[in-house]
């Protein structure tokens, strides 16, 4: 989760994710390379889509694994019910912090745009242990416990969430290092999380959020898994 009290705008990015953009006060703009802006209260974005965003006052980005919601449901608006709907179910504030609630509010989105489809339990295992922190798993070993091939089991990985695994890999030590900003420098959030160097970082964050570590860990944001 990612949120700010005032307007903020990202560049064009593609995540390997769901991102959720709610503006109680505000109107979210996305926009599609080569297409009129969309305009609402707010947004839900498929993974692998490319697109810009800006929010015109506060807002909360949620991110949701690509198996969270139907892969069917694509780009959609939601209005101001919604937002306030699944922003109530976050957090009772208006500015949700470190106790919002992320199971109720994908509750709540679940509720609003259907259940998803179940989830491959070799899948699941193998996204388990290819995103773990210490350290992951290599793909050889993971095939190995659900008895598939290395190139077997991505393609699976692949059919069943949309996203490649090294993508989600990368997302994963995406997260780390944005977590670890509060804490310390670029740099340091960079080693940290598995990057070859700030440079690494920056350009990964640019891919697939829109923005730099930087603006991330400055206040007044608040940032959580």
């Amino acid at each position: 989760m990612f949120a700010e009290t005032g307007a903020f705008g990202v560049t064009a990015h593609r995540h390997p994710v769901w991102k959720v953009v709610l503006s109680p006060h505000g109107l979210v703009e996305t926009r599609l390379p080569g297409q009129h802006p969309i305009t609402s209260a707010g947004v839900i974005v498929p993974p692998q889509f490319l697109h810009t965003a800006a929010a015109s006052a506060s807002y909360t980005a949620l991110f949701l694994d690509p198996w969270r919601l139907r892969p069917e449901l694509g780009l959609t608006c939601l209005d101001r019910a919604a937002v306030r709907r699944i922003l109530a179910a976050l957090d009772r504030s208006e500015a949700p912090g470190p106790g919002a609630d992320l199971a109720a509010a994908g509750a709540e989105l679940t509720a609003l745009t259907g259940a998803a489809h179940p989830l491959d339990p070799r899948v699941a295992h193998a996204i388990a242990e290819s995103t773990r922190a210490d350290p992951p798993a290599a793909i050889g070993s993971i095939a190995a416990d659900v008895g598939l091939s290395p190139p077997r089991l991505r393609a699976l990985v692949r059919v069943s969430v949309g996203v490649p695994l090294v993508q989600l890999r990368t997302w994963a030590r995406l997260r780390t290092a944005v977590a670890a900003l509060h804490d310390g420098s670029v740099a340091a959030a960079a080693a940290s999380s598995g990057f070859a160097d700030q440079a690494h970082l920056a350009r990964t964050a640019r891919s697939l959020l829109g923005r730099t570590p930087a603006s991330m860990g400055r206040p007044p944001a608040h940032q959580a898994r």
